[in-house]
Formats: C-alpha cells, structure tokens, sequence
C-alpha cells in the first residue's frame, strides 16, 4: 500500500518504519528538525535488543506530498492533538480526496472534527498504547513491546478490517473495537493518571501519587471522568497492553487505602523517572497543551450532561494558565499542597 504518515514524530515515525519494513511504501511528513536526519539517515527502531533501519520518504510539507496528483491508500493523522486542526486545513486544502484517515491523537474529540469536515466514512479512530522514547533525533525506542494499537469506525457500518490486517502484519498487537468513542475515552482516563497534576507541580507522577492529599485528587479527577462515562453509555474497556477494567473497578469500589499502593506502583513502573506528556508540552514553551482534550474535554462533557467535575476543571485550568504564562508557574512548582487548595476552590 501507498501510506502517507503526516506528523513523524515518535508515534508517526515509529509507524512509518513498521509499515516501511514490511514493504509499503511509505511517505513522512513532519517540519521537525529531525527530519533532515531521517533523511539523511533514515529511521532506525530499537526494541527487544533489536535495531531496525528503514529508510521511509520524508518530506516538509503536505502540499509536496501530494503534488502531481498523488495517491495515498491511506493517511495515519500523528500530529499532537492541538496541531490537528492547521492539519485538518492542510488535507482540505490539499488532498480532500483522501479515501481513509486514521487519527493518532491522545484525548478526546478530534473525530468529530474530522468527521464533521471530511465525513465519517472515512474517519478511523486510533489510539496506541506503546510507551516510545527518542535515542537520537531519527532513532526510536520501543520501551515497551508488550502493547499494541486498537482501531475503531467512527461510523456504524464502516469496515475497518483491512487496517486491523495492515497494523498485525507490520508486526503490531492491533484488535478491532466496535465503539470510537469507548476507544478514545479509555485511552485517555489512562493518560490522565498523574498527567496534569505532575506538570503543574513540576514533580514526577510517583511522588504525586505518594503524597496522600494529591493522590486523592487524583482520585477524585478519575471518578468524575467515570462519572462522565457512565452518564454517557460510554463502556470501558481494555486496551493492548493496558487493563482499564480493573483500574476503573479499582477506583470505583476498592477502599482508598488498597488502590494508593496498586497505583503508585503502576505509575512508578510505567512511567519510571520519566515526566508525562503535559509536563514535556509546557516545557516545550508551547502555549497549547493536550490537557485540553483530556482534562478540559471531561470537564466539557461534565457540563452538557450538568454533571459536576470540578477537579477535572481545575487542572485544566490551572495548567493552561501556567503555559499561557497568565499565572506564575513558581506558584505551584513543588508545592502540592497548595495545589490541592486551587483546586479544593473548585469544588466549593
């Protein structure tokens, strides 16, 4: 198949070199500075002791991509989920045509803006549970080969089967799931672990998760996205890799005191010394940051069905002004106690 992978960041390149390993042919698209080095260089994959190199096209821009009328069989969208929007443009701009899009992003609520511009039909929602690090700036490292990727139509009817076949034979742990958004709403109660409020405190998710005050926060952030679920139909499911089941019956039935160690455990072994997706964002200097369709995007769903989510708000808010540089990010930096006070504000 003809594949175009627009976004080659970790996610993107570490699909680009599977599906180019396997004999597609594949076309990257990213402006990051890595990509002269990945095409200079190609792509090289570390995982299990293992390098693999690949030499994947790259190319700047979308617009090159598709000049001379070329064709795609399928574009993977693995742009972070704020860019998603100037790259909604893009493809409306340059190939509208484009017969599948399958989206990457983390959070909630990038198919239906895609669905609502380009059609459903055409939208498959995708979510990947394989933690990925940079060794260099063209060498990914696969810190985890014990997860996989799910796929889901965003449209009742749509057959999705050729894609599951596409990802399984690139060597990937790939399952089908009926519902996008039990999909998508899975993967990102799993992502908000000890995300936002790590960021904000400038902390690693272990320690958050150790301090009593903030591991009940934590809680509480959780419960009100399971609220959000519940009152929605949306199930909850597992995912390659990851079993969302017990961790929301664990935070729904299990006595506080018999979950803080299960997940500090957890959070400690997955993550390990690594700071989250939010914190590496807000480090960045950007302004947008993906606790925005997590975080923000519960507290949004909370407030059309007038279901209260205060600590969901919160973070969101809190994390946002700090990247906006609206309220001082000393304010908060290692100081967990007065975090847990902001937010207390909320659910006054």
């Amino acid at each position: 198949m003809d594949i175009l992978i627009f976004g080659a960041g970790a996610v993107g390149s570490y699909l680009g070199a599977r599906l180019s390993q396997t004999g597609h042919a594949v076309t990257l698209v990213s402006r990051r500075p890595a990509s002269e080095a990945i095409k200079t260089n190609g792509l090289t994959l570390l995982e299990d002791g293992k390098r693999l190199q690949t030499r994947p096209k790259i190319l700047p821009s979308l617009r090159e991509a598709t000049e001379n009328e070329k064709y795609y069989d399928l574009v993977v969208l693995c742009v972070k989920s704020y860019d998603a929007q100037a790259a909604l443009y893009e493809l409306v701009a340059f190939y509208p045509a484009a017969p599948a899009i399958i989206t990457m992003q983390n959070g909630i609520g990038i198919e239906e803006l895609f669905g609502e511009e380009l059609g459903r039909e055409r939208i498959i929602a995708g979510s990947l549970t394989t933690p990925l690090s940079y060794e260099t700036a063209n060498s990914i490292v696969v810190e985890r080969s014990d997860r996989g990727l799910g796929l889901a139509p965003t449209q009742a009817g749509l057959d999705i089967k050729k894609w599951v076949t596409l990802f399984s034979g690139a060597g990937l742990d790939t399952i089908a799931v009926d519902d996008y958004l039990s999909l998508k709403w899975s993967k990102a109660l799993v992502n908000m672990i000890g995300n936002a409020s790590s960021a904000i405190l400038n902390r690693q998710p272990k320690v958050v998760y150790s301090f009593r005050p903030t591991f009940d926060m934590e809680m509480n952030m959780l419960k009100e996205a399971l609220n959000v679920m519940k009152v929605n139909n949306i199930d909850i499911i597992d995912l390659p890799g990851v079993t969302t089941k017990r961790l929301s019956t664990a935070v729904r039935r299990l006595p506080k005191s018999v979950v803080k160690p299960i997940l500090t455990s957890i959070v400690g072994s997955s993550r390990g010394n690594k700071m989250p997706s939010f914190h590496i964002d807000l480090m960045s200097g950007r302004e947008q940051n993906e606790v925005t369709y997590h975080n923000g995007a519960v507290a949004d769903a909370g407030q059309v069905v007038d279901l209260p989510t205060p600590v969901n708000r919160a973070l969101n808010d809190i994390l946002t002004q700090i990247a906006h540089k609206e309220i001082d990010y000393q304010l908060f930096n290692g100081r967990p106690k007065y975090l847990v006070a902001e937010v207390e504000k909320y659910r006054k």
